[in-house]
């Protein structure tokens, strides 16, 4: 049973529990330093601190990431990858490194894999949602826009988006062609 369910009060953190506590975070959780920094400070407003000076939290953050342990590059690489894989645009690559405190030098090799791999990524949200060259059938005027709709939210940009959703079911799109539409 842990803490919050027995209703003992946990410990203050002090500097050994809050090495630990980022140690734990970071072998259990791909993150960011703006990520972990924003664990760290939740955990010390939780819990509380028992040492005399307040936490040093960034500089502890910064020696994490000097050893390694935290990379916003490398998990923005990851993130684009995963992204993209699962069908989402650009936009939405963006958004979500924007949301994990990723800033753009370390998000621009993600930023251009996503690019990269953006008509490709349309046709998988495409399959996965049976839009465009992937429906059964045609679609009214109104399932055309919220088809549009849904890829644009996806992180898509329209041009690219209205290719694949005015795509004909069952029709073949070139996507180089359609990498032309998504820059």
């Amino acid at each position: 049973m842990s803490a919050r369910t027995t209703g003992r009060k946990r410990k203050p953190l002090n500097d050994e529990r809050l090495h630990e506590l980022a140690l734990f975070y970071v072998g259990k959780f791909a993150t960011t330093r703006a990520k972990l920094s924003a664990y760290l400070n939740r955990k010390l407003h939780e819990r509380g601190w028992e040492g005399e000076l307040q936490p040093d939290i960034d500089r502890l953050v910064e020696r994490l990431a000097a050893s390694g342990l935290v990379d916003d590059a490398l998990y923005a690489l990851s993130k684009s990858r995963s992204l993209s894989e699962r069908g989402y645009g650009a936009a939405r690559v963006r958004q979500s490194l924007r949301a994990a405190g990723v800033d753009e030098e370390d998000g621009a090799a993600a930023h251009e894999l996503a690019a990269d791999e953006a008509a490709a990524a349309a046709l998988r949200y495409a399959r996965r949602r049976r839009i465009g060259p992937y429906a059964d059938s045609a679609p009214d005027r109104a399932g055309r826009e919220r088809a549009l709709a849904a890829m644009i939210r996806a992180g898509h940009g329209f041009e690219l988006a209205k290719s694949v959703v005015n795509a004909e079911p069952g029709s073949e799109l070139d996507v180089d062609e359609l990498r032309e539409k998504g820059r």
